[in-house]
């Protein structure tokens, strides 16, 4: 065993430490920087005890630690850490809608699941999944994910816990041999490969959109569109979208941005005051909390003993920053049976570019499911 430990930290895997826990030989690993924790912190990180990872509304930490700092542990895994594949992780019941060609299911093909990004939801591929049943004339599924558009909301908000959900969902399907074809755009993009990690042999083939399975900095974007969703939810006196658009407006400028955004909204007329105001779809305290604890731009696994050996696809959006070629070299270490295909667009390249992302997996699906 010391030989063995002797060999692992020599290795270039950039571990913080190596340690058994239960007899069983784990490692913490920095997927960003091979510092340790110690060298490479600030004054705003933390280590969490025991008591701090659940706070008052029982929102849980990914991790040991929460950080400011990218070389820190928003980028760990700890090999064998159990939570990841656990089958006790509190679970929704996720809500979906079918795509069918001519309206009528196909019981022979694997069915197609498709799942959005963060403040999305099932609407936000349909235009996507039009072409696709068109293309392929499979079923299709659209998902909401957990806190977010019809689907339960709930405190936890990570991926293991999500890809949990999509389990769940597609063992209450009963399938039985059509394996389903999974397709993730951002942070579905990450549930879909926390999926085929968690069971690789639940799934055929898995479509990556213009995400990677690495941990990065948690985006200042994110929060500022929360914060900002909930000063429009909050004021009584905004009434109509173009007063949502200026308060949208200092932080983002792009108009497709702000629609976008304003879909996780709903009007609704106020009993106290009879006048018409706005509240949201989804739980923006929670998923502000998850976003600045790093929970969505976090990758919990580990490539020394999480991997998964379907047909894998990954497409990246042309004019798109989330999937730099640093990044595109840890797909491999993941889904060493993968290629990489890029589409002009942006990182909202499936719906900039619905009809062309449609191509691309089109064609993936069929020269795989050909051999």
């Amino acid at each position: 065993m010391q030989n063995l430990l002797q060999s692992l930290r020599k290795t270039p895997i950039k571990t913080s430490h190596i340690f058994i826990r239960n007899g069983i030989l784990g490692i913490r690993s920095f997927h960003i920087s091979s510092k340790k924790f110690s060298e490479s912190s600030n004054e705003k990180d933390k280590k969490a005890s025991n008591e701090d990872l659940k706070n008052k509304n029982n929102l849980l930490y990914t991790n040991n630690y929460m950080t400011s700092n990218q070389s820190g542990l928003y980028g760990a895994a700890e090999i064998m850490n159990e939570d990841l594949f656990s089958n006790n992780i509190p679970t929704v019941d996720l809500s979906y809608e079918e795509v069918l060609y001519e309206g009528k299911h196909n019981y022979i093909d694997s069915p197609i699941i498709i799942l959005h990004g963060l403040f999305g939801s099932r609407t936000s591929n349909r235009s996507m999944s039009k072409h696709l049943v068109n293309m392929l004339k499979r079923d299709i599924y659209l998902l909401d994910l957990r806190n977010h558009g019809a689907s339960p909301h709930i405190s936890r908000h990570d991926y293991p816990s999500m890809a949990a959900d999509v389990e769940r969902w597609i063992k209450k399907l009963k399938f039985e041999d059509r394996r389903p074809i999974i397709i993730g755009h951002s942070m579905g993009a990450k549930v879909a490969m926390a999926s085929t990690l968690r069971n690789p042999s639940l799934y055929s083939s898995l479509c990556s959109i213009d995400n990677v399975p690495v941990a990065t900095f948690p985006l200042t974007s994110f929060p500022r569109y929360v914060t900002q969703l909930l000063k429009i939810v909050n004021n009584p006196d905004i009434s109509s979208q173009k007063q949502c658009i200026e308060i949208l407006q200092p932080i983002e400028k792009r108009l497709s941005v702000q629609q976008f955004l304003l879909t996780t909204l709903s009007k609704y007329k106020d009993n106290k005051t009879g006048k018409y105001r706005y509240k949201s779809k989804i739980p923006l305290d929670i998923l502000k909390d998850v976003l600045v604890k790093g929970n969505i731009s976090n990758w919990e696994y580990n490539s020394l003993s999480h991997r998964c050996n379907i047909p894998s696809l990954f497409i990246k959006g042309s004019k798109s920053e989330y999937m730099s070629d640093e990044y595109v070299s840890e797909i491999g270490k993941f889904f060493p049976h993968f290629e990489l295909k890029e589409v002009e667009g942006s990182h909202w390249v499936n719906s900039e570019k619905p009809e062309d992302c449609a191509n691309v997996i089109a064609e993936f699906i069929e020269r795989f499911e050909d051999k």
